[in-house]
């Protein structure tokens, strides 16, 4: 009774049991690492040879891409620039040309049919004395620029003939009326400048050296 009484108290505790070591990951399992305790390994040798190329690539490649928009952008001002330059160009050689084409409207001299005295405009007369198919078809004749037209006697027969050469005036002058002396007008005609018969129509144009001749000329 006494042993039963003895033996009811707390059971004595039990011995320690050894730590059993944590099974290592078997092959094909992945180990987990706490990334707040876990040291980084550092990078090989070859690792960090291939960042440095790599990094490398990526700048060289920032700056071709950079270089070709700074040339884009260039040849873009140029091209621009240059239109600008060559609608200027054209503007002013076409404002110049129409300036110089009301110039040379206003300064244009002009041709006319007149009698020839010692070498120098007489007076002048009908135009068609200076009309080669004119002249010819009423008995005249042309040589040299100068045109011979028959004085018909009363009684018949030609008593010789009048000469006739075409005048020019000075710029800006009109001829003449018919039966006026060709005061200040010349035999000579007028190089590089406008000139106009006196219907008006333009037989030769003056400016920027273009000439357009046409019809006969006494000089």
């Amino acid at each position: 009774m006494a042993d039963e009484q003895s033996g009811g108290g707390t059971p004595p505790n039990p011995p320690e049991q050894p730590e059993q070591p944590k099974a290592e990951p078997g092959r094909g399992q992945i180990r987990y690492q706490d990334p707040e305790s876990t040291t980084p390994r550092e990078p090989t040798l070859a690792e960090q040879r291939a960042r440095i190329a790599a990094e490398k690539r990526r700048e060289e490649k920032e700056r071709a891409e950079l270089e070709a928009a700074e040339q884009k952008s260039q040849k873009r001002r140029r091209v621009m620039i240059g239109g600008g330059v060559t609608v200027g160009v054209v503007a002013l050689v076409a404002a110049m040309y129409s300036a110089s084409e009301v110039s040379n409207e206003a300064n244009a001299s002009e041709q006319y049919c007149a009698t020839e005295q010692s070498g120098q405009p007489g007076v002048r007369d009908q135009d068609d004395f200076c009309n080669e198919q004119y002249v010819t078809s009423h008995g005249g004749h042309v040589s040299g620029g100068m045109f011979f037209m028959p004085i018909f006697l009363p009684g018949g027969g030609i008593g010789g003939y009048n000469s006739y050469r075409y005048a020019y005036t000075p710029a800006g002058v009109s001829a003449p009326p018919v039966g006026s002396p060709a005061t200040g007008s010349s035999f000579t005609k007028p190089s590089g400048s406008t000139i106009k018969d006196t219907s008006g129509k333009t037989i030769q144009r003056g400016g920027f050296g273009i000439n357009n001749k046409s019809g006969s000329s006494g000089s």
